[in-house]
């Protein structure tokens, strides 16, 4: 006979955890009551009894000052409210992934949203994940669920939160899952399905398929363990559920050739271990296998270890572990990451399999506190002793600026990035760079001082050279790109086109006439430009702004002719006249005869520079592009209507 046991077989860590802390109350001496079964196995709730833990079915029962302990289904609102009232010190012992749901619904709540949990309404679990709204809706399958949407159509339109008893079936979740997506438009899901209790289900269930009979051990009030019987029936022909080896009957199991044992969350591992030693006493192979899963119960861990465990609940400040021992881990959410940016569900979630550090071990309370972080460190300094060697770029966070330069963090190492290799302009505060994710290389590594030096400024230096190669590799006369503003000279803008530096010069900027290139662009503006021309030799490159379609003598001319009036701006002033603005790009010159109908010494006296006037356009030479203007023609032709206007009065 072929013996084959369930890896997941018996305790989850959120019964293994309540069961502990009870122990730990009773070890204390504290007077102390259950309310209600902590887990669904007669045989646990008697060794608690024999320790001297009570059992209580309602709040009210429990004697004022008596600690009581909420066991791993968890309670509702009105239960916490009732205990409080009776001065009742409380030692809670919900599952943490049962909390999370008290949790979701609460908040679905308090936001006007219909509560719907997918469950069995008669099983503790839902009733006090039902004690925290005050509307809930339990249905046990997708049947109830359509009935209720169909039942009143305008259901469907309300905005529902769904969330699962954590021993469900997948497939039932599946289901209402895919039924409510299709009916309801205001739709929250949450798969509260524990992870622990889906990997107990699928090994259980490949388990049935290739055994000729399944041993499902666990007792008879566990929904979970009922699932697994369940689920075992559909793909096995022979299932035998008992709670105790007592209950076995050899008969049963003649002449089957492979039997699978698998065992609900809330059976312990001496009770497996029982129904072990009656079903094969000579199985020595699967009794050292069991024999190592014990010892792995109750092994003792030490501070420094590395350890491997399943991540089964995340709250807002620790991250619940399960290390397949006696102890319940967590990992402080500081000790998760140093990167500030980084948000928890982003980097673990239920059910995935982390490696942490074990940084203090509490027999006492069965707690180990434990360090991702640290462990990543350890693992960093190998890495960024090999970056070194190999000179790659790494990435990390700028944590802080301190004398002389900035720190950053590069998965939990603190590396010193000076001033001068952080690739700021001198001058420039280094305190912009805090908290920004940075690219550098590391130039220097003391694992003995725990010092590393590294250099930003070689990253930008060498992606610089590399864009310019290839720059330089393509460009060609009238090629366009968008660049950056790096600096302004009195004669022109330096712009960035991707690691290479090319000169607009102040005539290029504009078609209009301008004194200074801040006139058009500042230090940081992203233009368009085109290549005028370059010389790869000297690494020079001339480059153009202004819109070479848009021709400003065309412009000029379709817009005016001899005798127009135009509103200009003057421009320049000269010693024998004043330039001014028709059209950006097109002066015309108003000569110091043509500003005033009277003498004056120089235009200075009547115009200046940036004033709008009115002048008439009195000649354009189309060959050789020029405009004249003439400010006088419009004062003499003014005097000539007003005299007019007086020798008709005087006629009449």
């Amino acid at each position: 006979m072929k013996l084959e046991l369930a890896k997941s077989a018996g305790f989850c860590y959120g019964v293994r955890r309540a069961v502990r802390m009870a122990e730990q109350a009773a070890e204390q001496g504290r007077a102390c009551v259950m309310l209600g079964p902590i887990i669904h196995n007669n045989s646990v709730i008697e060794y608690l009894a024999s320790l001297g833990v009570g059992l209580i079915q309602r709040p009210e029962e429990a004697e004022p000052g008596t600690a009581v302990i909420i066991r791993s289904h968890g309670e509702g609102r009105a239960a916490y409210e009732a205990l409080a009232e009776r001065g009742c010190p409380l030692i809670d012992a919900t599952c943490p992934n049962v909390s999370r749901i008290h949790q979701i619904v609460s908040q679905a709540e308090e936001a006007g949203r219909q509560v719907v949990i997918i469950g069995s309404p008669t099983h503790p679990e839902v009733a006090a994940i039902a004690g925290w709204c005050a509307r809930p809706l339990v249905f046990e399958g997708v049947q109830a669920l359509s009935d209720w949407l169909e039942r009143e159509p305008e259901r469907r339109d309300l905005p529902v939160t769904m969330v699962s008893q954590t021993t469900s079936t997948q497939t039932i979740w599946d289901k209402c899952v895919e039924k409510a997506k299709k009916e309801c438009t205001n739709l929250k899901i949450f798969d509260t399905i524990c992870n622990a209790t889906y990997k107990r289900q699928s090994e259980a269930q490949a388990l049935a398929a290739r055994s000729d009979a399944v041993v499902v051990i666990g007792g008879r009030e566990s929904s979970n363990t009922k699932r697994l019987a369940e689920l075992c029936e559909a793909l096995c022909p022979k299932v035998v559920w008992i709670e105790r080896a007592a209950e076995l009957e050899p008969s049963t199991l003649c002449r089957k050739a492979s039997i699978g044992i698998t065992a609900g969350a809330s059976t312990p591992e001496w009770i497996i271990k029982e129904v072990y030693d009656k079903m094969s006493d000579e199985n020595i192979e699967i009794e050292e296998s069991f024999a190592e899963m014990l010892e792995k119960s109750i092994k003792t861990l030490n501070t420094g270890e590395k350890v491997t465990g399943v991540v089964t609940g995340i709250t807002p400040t620790e991250i619940y572990v399960d290390l397949g021992t006696k102890h319940a881990g967590y990992i402080p959410v500081s000790e998760l990451t140093d990167d500030p940016t980084v948000k928890v569900e982003d980097l673990v979630k239920v059910g995935d399999e982390i490696e942490t550090y074990v940084m203090r071990v509490n027999d006492q309370e069965g707690v180990v506190t434990l360090s991702k972080k640290r462990l990543d460190t350890v693992k960093s300094w190998e890495d960024i002793e090999q970056a070194k060697e190999d000179h790659t770029t790494v990435e990390g966070v700028v944590t802080e600026e301190n004398k002389g330069g900035v720190v950053v963090s590069i998965k939990g190492v603190r590396v010193f990035v000076p001033a001068s290799q952080t690739g700021l302009p001198r001058d420039t505060p280094m305190s912009q760079l805090v908290k920004q994710k940075v690219r550098l290389r590391i130039t220097e590594v003391n694992r003995a001082r725990k010092r590393v030096v590294g250099s930003i400024r070689a990253v930008e230096a060498e992606e610089r050279a590399a864009k310019a190669a290839e720059v330089w590799a393509n460009i060609e006369e009238g090629k366009r790109y968008t660049g950056t503003v790096k600096s302004l000279t009195s004669y022109g803008a330096f712009v960035d086109i991707g690691g290479v530096d090319g000169m607009v010069h102040i005539s290029e900027l504009s078609w209009s006439r301008i004194k200074h290139p801040s006139e058009v662009v500042s230090v940081g503006d992203t233009v368009e430009v085109y290549v005028i021309s370059f010389d790869r030799d000297k690494k020079k490159i001339s480059l153009g702004m202004k819109d070479r379609t848009q021709n400003p003598w065309e412009v000029f001319t379709s817009k005016y002719q001899p005798g127009d009036v135009a509103n200009v701006r003057v421009v320049k002033l000269m010693t024998f006249g004043a330039f001014a603005e028709i059209v950006p790009g097109v002066d015309g010159l108003i000569h110091i005869s043509q500003i005033a109908d009277h003498r004056i010494d120089k235009p200075g006296d009547v115009l200046s520079e940036g004033q709008m006037v009115d002048v008439k356009i009195i000649d354009i030479d189309y060959d050789k592009q020029k405009v004249s203007l003439s400010i006088r023609a419009l004062l003499e032709g003014q005097d000539a209507d007003d005299s007019a206007e007086s020798d008709g009065d005087n006629e009449e």
